[in-house]
C-alpha cells in the first residue's frame, strides 16, 4: 500500500481534475428537445438525463455499456445485523464472474457487460480484478470500519478502474456492489454525512424481522457516538463506518466525473457513494444519472441531497448495478427519439410554446 502522503497527494489530483458539465451543451440538447416533433417535455425526466450527459460529453446514438460491481464484506455481520453470513458475497461474486447473477441477465438485454471487483471481500474468487487493502472490514460497533490509508488506498483504484474502462472504449458507466451487510455501513454513512438518525436512513435489508431492524438502528447509533465521523470529511466517514464497496464506489464516480464519461447511479448504496463523491467535488454531480429510488428508507433523503430525480420508482432493494442497468433501455430509447424523430419545422407542424 502507499504511503498515505502519496494517497492524500493523489486524491487532491483526482479532485483537481474534475471540471463541471459544459452547461452550454446541456442547454443545446435542452433547446433540441423542444425542437423535436413532440409535445414539450413529453418524456419528463428522460430529457433532463439525456441533457446532463450531454454536459459530460457530445451525445451518441449508441453508447458501449458496462457495470463495475464492486463486492466487499463487511465486519459488522458479526452483530448480527443481517439475515444470511458473509460467505454469500462470495457466492454472488463468483455468479457474477460466470455470468449467473442477477445484474449479468439483465445486462445481456441491455447490451451492458458486468465487470465484477474484490473491493474486500474476505474469500478469494479466482478470476476476480482484487483492489482490496483487506480481507473486509473491521467490526465498525468496535473500531473504525478500516484505516484512511486502506479507504483511500481502495478508493483511488476505484478512480483508476473507471479511467481504465473509458479509455477500453466504454461510453456509459455504471457502479454496482455487492457485499453483506452493506446495507448497514450505507446507512450509517448516509446518517453519518446528512446529520440525520440512524432510525431515518436504515431499512431492513434482506429481509430483517423488526427487531433485528431495531439492532441495526442501534449498532448504527453506537458506531457514529463512538467514532464521531467528521460529516465535512468524506473520507473520514467513509473509513470510519462505511465499507470498501462504497470507498471503491466514491472512487469510480469521481474517476467517471474526470474521464468526462455519464455514470449511471444505481439504488441506495450506490447513491450514498456518490454522495461521498459529491461533498468531495460538487463538480462530480454533474456526470450522474439516478436510476431509480430505492425501498430503503434513507434513499429519498440521499437522492435530496443530491439533487437528482430518478427515472424510475420500482420498488427495487437487490443491488448489484440492477437499477442502473434497468434504465438504460429507456436513455437508449430517449436517444433514438432525440436523434431521429424530426424537427417541427420538417414536419410542417406549429410548434409548441410554452403556456
Amino acid at each position: 500500500m502507499e504511503p498515505m502522503e502519496q494517497l492524500e497527494a493523489k486524491l487532491q489530483a483526482l479532485l483537481a481534475a474534475v471540471e463541471p458539465g459544459d452547461r452550454e451543451r446541456v442547454q443545446s440538447a435542452l433547446v433540441h428537445w423542444d425542437a423535436v416533433a413532440k409535445p414539450l417535455h413529453g418524456l419528463g425526466e428522460l430529457e433532463r438525463a439525456v441533457a446532463r450527459m450531454a454536459g459530460v460529453a457530445p451525445l451518441r446514438r449508441e453508447y458501449k455499456k458496462c457495470v463495475a460491481a464492486f463486492c466487499a464484506d463487511n465486519g459488522v455481520v458479526a452483530e448480527g445485523v443481517t439475515q444470511t453470513d458473509s460467505s454469500v458475497t462470495a457466492v454472488v461474486a463468483g455468479n457474477m464472474r460466470a455470468g449467473q447473477a442477477s445484474v449479468c441477465c439483465m445486462g445481456r438485454v441491455t447490451g451492458a457487460d458486468v465487470v465484477p471487483v474484490d473491493a474486500g471481500m474476505l474469500t478469494e474468487v479466482e478470476g476476480l480484478r482484487s483492489i482490496k487493502a483487506a480481507r473486509g472490514t473491521e467490526n465498525l460497533a468496535r473500531t473504525p470500519a478500516m484505516t484512511r490509508q486502506q479507504c483511500l488506498s481502495v478508493l483511488l483504484a476505484g478512480a483508476d478502474l473507471a479511467g481504465e474502462l473509458a479509455q477500453q472504449g466504454y461510453t456509459l458507466l455504471a457502479a454496482g456492489e455487492m457485499g453483506i451487510g452493506n446495507t448497514t455501513t450505507s446507512s450509517a454513512v448516509a446518517a453519518a454525512l446528512l446529520g440525520r438518525p440512524a432510525a431515518e436512513m436504515t431499512g431492513k435489508g434482506a429481509g430483517l424481522s423488526t427487531a433485528g431492524l431495531q439492532k441495526k438502528i442501534a449498532v448504527i447509533d453506537r458506531a457514529i457516538a463512538l467514532h464521531r465521523p467528521d460529516p465535512d470529511d468524506p473520507v473520514d466517514v467513509l473509513s470510519k463506518v462505511g465499507g470498501y464497496d462504497i470507498a471503491a464506489m466514491t472512487g469510480f464516480y469521481l474517476g467517471c466525473a474526470k474521464s468526462r464519461v455519464p455514470a449511471i447511479m444505481d439504488g441506495f448504496i450506490s447513491t450514498v457513494a456518490a454522495l461521498a463523491a459529491v461533498r468531495l467535488c460538487p463538480a462530480a454531480a454533474d456526470a450522474l444519472t439516478a436510476s431509480h429510488l430505492s425501498a430503503e428508507p434513507g434513499a429519498g433523503y440521499v437522492m435530496d441531497a443530491l439533487g437528482l430525480t430518478p427515472l424510475l420508482k420500482l420498488g427495487m432493494a437487490l443491488g448489484e448495478g440492477t437499477g442502473a442497468v434497468s434504465a438504460m433501455p429507456l436513455i437508449d430509447m430517449a436517444l433514438r427519439v432525440y436523434f431521429d424523430m424530426p424537427s417541427f419545422d420538417a414536419t410542417g407542424i406549429e410548434a409548441y410554446k410554452p403556456l
